[in-house]
């Protein structure tokens, strides 16, 4: 199942994408997809029971409807770094022994097809496409093979970074990443039974239409479940949270024989199997 969240009269309504392309409104369940939503272990039931049950008037065509990020701000987003070989490669960074972390700011979260801002002040702005993981209940102290069951779903993050904030101003990496609009989510939240192995799915980014990201999830150093059993050691996982698994090759900091950067008027696409597409442009804030 593919839920999403869009505007409708100026309000956000949850909702859930047809196989057909449809948008079904199904604010009439009464919840909005937070963590009471994905702590409810009937959940997923009840709106498969609501997408069968209501008549089609609940139905909004996908083409004319504004999509938002797919869940509502989570209690925390965190992020794994250098979980690709070849990207740590580029970045001139070993192989980690262990996953690195950090969290971005919640206030970040912007929707799929939402313009990335660049802030005041900046200059380093880069892309990062990634798959990220939607913690279903409460994990803490996980056993990496119980991990699945601590899983909602996925979605793509585009984990936009401010390299000489992250990197040059000192202190931790969450100085280039908690920006306004530093993490777009969407364009839905897709189920974990419709993708049964989040390791082989392909995931690709381009900056006007030139491609700067194209791999697989096959490549990632820790899998899903370590990372679910690990972070877990350190924090509780909230239903609704994000976990998002670290970017490929292929970014602006990486680029040759000079790093690229995004400026005003670009725009980013990115996608991954399964899991749709994103657009932003990109503009001054």
């Amino acid at each position: 199942m593919k839920l999403v969240r869009f505007r409708h009269d100026s309000e956000i309504r949850p909702g859930i994408l047809t196989e057909e392309g449809m948008i079904r409104d199904t604010s009439r369940v009464g919840c909005d997809y937070s963590e009471s939503f994905f702590e409810r272990s009937a959940s997923v039931e009840s709106l498969e029971n609501f997408s069968t049950d209501w008549a089609s008037d609940s139905l909004h065509v996908l083409e004319s409807t504004e999509l938002v990020e797919p869940l509502t701000r989570p209690s925390k987003i965190v992020c794994v770094g250098l979980n690709y070989a070849r990207h740590a490669a580029e970045s001139g960074s070993p192989v980690p022994e262990e996953p690195i972390l950090f969290l971005k700011s919640s206030s970040a979260v912007s929707g799929p097809f939402d313009p990335i801002q660049l802030p005041q002040g900046s200059s380093k702005v880069d892309w990062e496409v990634e798959l990220a993981v939607v913690i279903s209940k409460a994990a803490k102290n996980v056993a990496e093979e119980d991990a699945y069951d601590h899983i909602f779903g996925y979605t793509i993050h585009n984990d936009v970074s401010e390299r000489a904030w992250q990197l040059e101003r000192g202190g931790q990496w969450a100085k280039g990443k908690g920006a306004d609009t530093f993490a777009p989510l969407g364009p839905y939240l897709v189920t974990k039974d419709e993708i049964p192995d989040p390791h082989s799915l392909d995931l690709w980014l381009k900056v006007n239409g030139e491609t700067m990201q194209s791999s697989n999830t096959a490549d990632m150093i820790f899998s899903v479940p370590f990372l679910i059993s690990y972070i877990s050691q350190f924090m509780t996982l909230l239903p609704g949270d994000v976990v998002t698994t670290g970017t490929p090759e292929g970014v602006g900091m990486g680029c040759k024989p000079e790093p690229r950067y995004l400026k005003a008027g670009d725009e980013v696409t990115l996608g991954i199997t399964g899991l749709g597409e994103q657009r932003q442009e990109v503009v001054d804030a």
